[in-house]
Order: C-alpha cells, then sequence, then structure tokens
C-alpha cells in the first residue's frame, strides 16, 4: 500500500496540518506519563495531558469553546480492523512518525465500505493534525516496531465514552453506533466485530506492515 504524508495534496480531503500551536509539554507528556502496550490501548482522557496548561489554552481554540478531552492511543499496530468516523473533527498528534489509514464517509454504501478505497498517510513526530469529521479513520499503524506509537487524541467530551441507552431502530445509521459520537464500521476479521460491532468492511483487512 502506498503510504502518503500530510503534507500531499491528497490529504487536503481528508484533514489538514495544524501549525503554531507549541506542542512540547503534550509530547513530553505522552513520553512520560503514557503506557507503550505491545497492542493497542485507547484512553479517551488522560489528567497528565489534560491538566496541562497548554491543552486549557488551545481547547477553546479547536473546537471554539466548546469543553474538549485530551486523551491517548498508543501501542503496536499495523492492520486496519475498522473504521469510525465522528459528528466532528479529531485532533492527532505523535511522538514518533505513525501512518493514518483513512477513507471517506461518502463511501459509504449501504452501510459497507470497500477497504480498497483507503488512503495511508505517514504523520510526522510532533506535527498536530485535524481529521476531518467526514473522514473514516481507527487505530494508528507503527513506521517502527522498535518504538511503536504514542498518539494524541483530542476529541469533544464524552465521546468514545459508553453508548447512550435509547438508541437503536430508529435509523439505519444507529446500527453503527458503537460509542458516544462513535459510528463504526468493522473487518469480519477485528475483534470489534466479535464484540457486535457492525461489521461493514469489504475486502482486505489492510496490513501496511510491509510498506513501512
Amino acid at each position: 500500500m502506498k503510504i502518503l504524508s500530510v503534507y500531499d495534496p491528497e490529504f487536503a480531503e481528508y484533514g489538514k496540518v495544524m501549525e503554531g500551536y507549541d506542542v512540547q509539554p503534550i509530547l513530553d507528556a505522552l513520553n512520560s506519563a503514557t503506557p507503550l502496550p505491545d497492542d493497542v490501548t485507547y484512553v479517551p482522557e488522560e489528567p497528565a495531558i489534560q491538566s496541562l496548561k497548554i491543552a486549557e489554552e488551545i481547547a477553546p481554540s479547536l473546537y471554539g469553546g466548546l469543553p474538549a478531552q485530551f486523551g491517548f492511543c498508543n501501542g503496536h499496530n499495523t492492520k486496519l480492523n475498522c473504521l469510525e468516523y465522528h459528528r466532528d473533527s479529531e485532533f492527532n498528534l505523535g511522538t514518533e512518525d505513525f501512518v493514518l489509514i483513512l477513507a471517506k464517509e461518502g463511501q459509504i454504501k449501504d452501510g459497507k465500505l470497500d477497504t480498497s478505497l483507503c488512503k495511508a498517510f505517514r504523520v510526522p513526530a510532533g506535527v498536530l493534525v485535524e481529521v476531518y469529521g467526514t473522514s473514516l479513520h481507527y487505530a494508528p499503524c507503527h513506521t517502527d516496531p522498535a518504538k511503536g506509537f504514542r498518539v494524541l487524541v483530542v476529541l469533544p467530551k464524552g465521546t468514545n465514552c459508553a453508548k447512550p441507552e435509547g438508541v437503536g431502530g430508529k435509523a439505519f445509521e444507529d446500527q453503527l453506533l458503537f460509542a458516544a459520537n462513535k459510528w463504526l464500521l468493522a473487518h469480519p476479521e477485528s475483534s470489534e466485530a466479535k464484540a457486535g460491532a457492525w461489521v461493514g468492511l469489504v475486502g482486505e483487512n489492510l496490513d501496511i506492515a510491509g510498506d513501512i
């Protein structure tokens, strides 16, 4: 799979590089206060990052004054497994280079998406990126198995927390709702599919291990 850069023109459909923020304190906190498991760990809100002065300063800028949560997704991964979307942008920042495998919400047809439509983008270490709300995404992929990835995940407060009660049956899309503000399409090979997530990815479960 060809891996593009977030500085390539193709990324403009999916997100943009954010500039003008002092992200070093966040990188330091990711390195010192968050784990690096052999698999993948996601925490919606990490106090060591949430309490940083820079987090308090940039949160109003990222979401126009809405409350934001600063969490992380860390570990080792090279597979697609799932794609998700939110009703808003997500912001990511890594201590090491990492890869995002992305698609477009508009490419979902009858609850299904062909994985051949996905594109991969490399995000350099220390670069803050916005992933648009219409961009399907999931766990980052590492570029060096010896280093793995530690990636900041900023979202509106409450996102990816427990699935709200009383949602279901009113619209087809309700079947995709897997957690608060989280609509998920799983590949049949994924653990999420086995846990009851909507099986919506058709084709190969993409693996970039041979491309990094």
